[in-house]
Order: C-alpha cells, then sequence, then structure tokens
C-alpha cells in the first residue's frame, strides 16, 4: 500500500524491522473477543443440543469475523494514531454490546445483537474508507467494496434482529452467507469491479501474530473454564487427574500451533510474493476452525471435570473426540494451504481419533479425554520436528 501524502500519520509504517509489531492497544482490544468467546463456550453448555450447538457455530463465525476484519484494518492504519484509537476505542465499546448479547442472541437479545454487530462492522470499515482517502486509493477502493458488501449483510443482521425463531435463523443464515462468500468472490461491485490479491498490501509478520494472538485468546478462555470449573469442585483423585488431563490438552493444543502451524505460516507469508493472497486463503478462513475446535475442547473439559467417571453419554464422547479431531484438521488444511505439503503428523492423529471412537462406548469420561490427549501431545512432538524439517525446504519468496 502506499504511504499516504497528506495525513502519514494514519498508516503503519512498512519494510521497518518493527512494522509488524503489535501494539498494546492491540491486545486491550482483544480483551472484548476474550470475553466473547467465554460467552460462546458458556451458551453451549447451556444449551448442549444440536440447535444450541448450531446457534453457537454461527455466532462463533460472526464473532471471528469482526475481530478479523479489524485486524486487517490495523494491518493497514497505524495503532498509535490518536483518530485509529478512537475508533478502537468506540469498536470495543460496541464489541462489548455485541458481547453481552450472545448467550440471548436467539433469544430476546436478537436485536441487540443484530445491530452491534452489523455497526461494529460496518462503523470500522466505513471510518476505514476515509483514512485511506489521505493516501491509498487503491485500498480505499477495496474498502468501498467490502463496505457495500457489510451494509448489504446488515441489513440481514438487523432483519434477522427483529424476527424471532427459524425467521431469525434463515435471516441470520443468509448475512454470514453474504459476510463469508464476499472475499471469494472479490467482493465484486457492480461499476468498480472486484479486489485482487495484489491489491491488497499486507504486512506479513503482523497478519500472522495477531491471528496466533486470536488462538491465545481461545486458549485463555480454556484456561478460565477450567479453573473456575475445578475451584467449585471436591478435591479427589478423579476431579485432580481430569484437571491435569483437561491442562494438558490445552497445552498440547498451544504447542501444535505455535511450534508447527504457526511457524510454517509465518515463514510462507513473510516470503510470499503475494502475502495478500496468501493471507485471504489460510488465515481468513482457517482460524475460524482453529477457534471453534479450542471453544468445543473447553466445553469438552467442563464436561469432563465434572463427571470425570461413570457411563461416558454420546453427546459428551462426540465433544471430547471431535475437538482435538476438528483442531487437528484445521491445523494440517492451514498447513496445506501455505505449503501445499501433507501434514502428515496431524493426519496419523485423526486416524487414531477416529480408531478411539470406535471404543469410546466402553470407556469413561476421563479415559477417553486422556487417550485423546495422549494423541495431541504425539502430534506435537511429531509436529515440531515436521516442521523444522518443512521450513529447511521452503524457497524463499514462495507465491
Amino acid at each position: 500500500m502506499a504511504q499516504a501524502h497528506h495525513r502519514p500519520e494514519l498508516f503503519r509504517s512498512r519494510g521497518l524491522s518493527n512494522s509488524g509489531k503489535v501494539s498494546f492497544i492491540e491486545l486491550f482490544f482483544d480483551l472484548i473477543f476474550v470475553f466473547a468467546v467465554t460467552q460462546l463456550s458458556h451458551s453451549l453448555l447451556e444449551n448442549f443440543t444440536w440447535m444450541g450447538a448450531l446457534h453457537t457455530a454461527m455466532l462463533t463465525m460472526a464473532v471471528w469475523w469482526a475481530w478479523n476484519y479489524t485486524t486487517w484494518v490495523i494491518n493497514w492504519l497505524s495503532p498509535d494514531a490518536l483518530p485509529v484509537r478512537i475508533m478502537l476505542f468506540s469498536l470495543m465499546l460496541v464489541g462489548l454490546v455485541m458481547s453481552t448479547s450472545i448467550p440471548e442472541a436467539f433469544e430476546h437479545a436478537g436485536l441487540y445483537f443484530g445491530i452491534s454487530y452489523a455497526a461494529f462492522q460496518i462503523g470500522r470499515t466505513a471510518f476505514t474508507v476515509w483514512a485511506l482517502g489521505h493516501g491509498a486509493p487503491v485500498n480505499q477502493i477495496n474498502l468501498v467494496r467490502i463496505l457495500c458488501w457489510l451494509i448489504l449483510s446488515g441489513v440481514f443482521w438487523v432483519a434477522g434482529g427483529t424476527q424471532e425463531g427459524e425467521i431469525r435463523l434463515a435471516l441470520w443464515g443468509v448475512a454470514l452467507l453474504i459476510d463469508y462468500v464476499a472475499p471469494s468472490l472479490g467482493f465484486w461491485v457492480p461499476r468498480i469491479g472486484r479486489s485482487t490479491a495484489e491489491d491488497w498490501a499486507v504486512e506479513g509478520a503482523h497478519m500472522a501474530e495477531r491471528a496466533g494472538l486470536f488462538i491465545i485468546i481461545a486458549l485463555g478462555e480454556s484456561i478460565i473454564v477450567m479453573g473456575a470449573t475445578f475451584a467449585g469442585l471436591e478435591r479427589n483423585t478423579e476431579t485432580v487427574l481430569a484437571f491435569l488431563v483437561s491442562f494438558l490438552g490445552t497445552v498440547s493444543m498451544w504447542w501444535i500451533y505455535f511450534e508447527t502451524t504457526s511457524r510454517i505460516g509465518h515463514h510462507y507469508i513473510v516470503n510470499a510474493r503475494v502475502p495478500g493472497e496468501l493471507a485471504r486463503a489460510a488465515y481468513t478462513y482457517t482460524h475460524l476452525l482453529l477457534a471453534g475446535g479450542i471453544v468445543l475442547s473447553a466445553v469438552a473439559d467442563e464436561f469432563l471435570l465434572a463427571h470425570p467417571a461413570g457411563h461416558l453419554e454420546p453427546g459428551v464422547a462426540l465433544v471430547i473426540l471431535g475437538s482435538p479431531a476438528l483442531y487437528l484438521l484445521s491445523n494440517a488444511i492451514f498447513i496445506w494451504i501455505v505449503s501445499r505439503m501433507f501434514a502428515v503428523p496431524h493426519v496419523t492423529g485423526l486416524v487414531v481419533l477416529g480408531t478411539l471412537a470406535a471404543f469410546s462406548h466402553a470407556l469413561s469420561p476421563l479415559v477417553l479425554s486422556a487417550a485423546a490427549v495422549f494423541v495431541l501431545l504425539a502430534v506435537a512432538v511429531w509436529g515440531s520436528r515436521f516442521s523444522s524439517r518443512l521450513c529447511t525446504l521452503i524457497p524463499k519468496h514462495h507465491g
């Protein structure tokens, strides 16, 4: 992106050693999403049904999209500029309303969620259109396209909030479809056409670090659920073992992402000829699945700590095995997108988890969870070696 001629202070620097540095205000902004992710997992726990899972999945998609689009914006705009900071503080306020509405979003708080989500997306994008007009005309046109799509989906978000039941579900489904299809269509708008990957001047190091921080947000929520649940339990052998298993599961997920996936992704996006294409294909979509796997793991930990022994319900078994399976799958997909390499450790882990599913009915929640965590630990260790070898094979300036 070209540097601004009139208001250079609005833009993030490019090509310097600290260009990709994440600022403290970005970390402060993330606190809203720590709360949002906690609300998501609690909502699923309180409504542990197929419909509850669908609702949680839709709201997770919305929360991720709000955070993800803001990350793209701050990849261009300088968080040290006062107007940008005011924009971020404003988004935090709106985001807090959105997050508090999550538990009852499909009940009486639907309109609050719909309006706050639409305001979050449209307001931030409109501000960015104004800011990019001070020296980045190509990206400004891109943001005009995005604004048009967000206004269109915003109509469905707000309209859905005014309705109830299946009508709200359908309208919000259309809104999510619009939101998620738009990037793959280049945000095509009549008369001004579509955006191309070459138009997106991305600071690769910043994008990779911000994506990693969202994983930290999700993992932090798992720690909160784990600690809060364990604090209210009677200490005995089973609950202590369940607590240790839950903790090791969270450590394994951290290890798998930051020692393998993050390293590979960072190396590729920093050396990519067209970093915008890689950022859109890999970081924009796959990290939603990664976060979903972590949210499910927090739900699994809650069930494990509450009932470590005894009969294992099919739904609980599905979450215990499904959360690590989704996490491994999404890591493998990310690695394939950025490197076109088959993530053997992760796929092997998926096969083992599938095998465990066949025996899950005969196991207690504690034994099944321990087996799943053992698989994650094995993938973490194997994956570290895999990533080290893969990064040495990556040619510079991979496109």
